[in-house]
């Protein structure tokens, strides 16, 4: 039988997931917009930048508002939310892979999209909207 005392952990383990997945999607789109994290074209695919009928910069942006928008998404609705930002991640995982030159960081979303599902299954506990 579970205890208040677990309930209460689980609980936490769920809010601070939220807020990452939260916050890092935000942070992270806004900077497809100012490069100060880091030059983010360097992740597409030359296959992939190949097939766009626009530039780097411009697809990086798109990417920006999505991230943005999912970042949000989980604030007002984690269930939803949480499998966008999953399925987003593992789909940079897979671009990522693809190319191989970036495989540390496909694997960091990997484990970014676990989790980002996991905060989603405890929404199914906490978030009674």
């Amino acid at each position: 039988m579970e205890t208040l005392q677990q309930k209460q952990i689980v609980r936490q383990v769920f809010n601070v997931l939220k807020m990452v997945f939260v916050i890092v999607p935000v942070v992270a789109g806004l900077d497809k917009f100012t490069n100060i994290l880091c030059q983010w074209t360097q992740y597409i695919s030359p296959f992939l930048l190949d097939l766009l009928p626009f530039s780097g910069e411009t697809f990086m942006m798109i990417v920006g508002i999505i991230e943005i928008i999912a970042g949000i998404l989980v604030f007002f609705n984690p269930r939803t939310g949480g499998l966008v930002v999953s399925a987003w991640l593992a789909l940079i995982a897979l671009t990522l892979l693809a190319g191989w030159k970036f495989a540390d960081v496909a694997v960091r979303d990997l484990v970014m999209a676990i989790s980002a599902f996991s905060m989603q299954r405890l929404a199914l506990i906490f978030d009674h909207k």
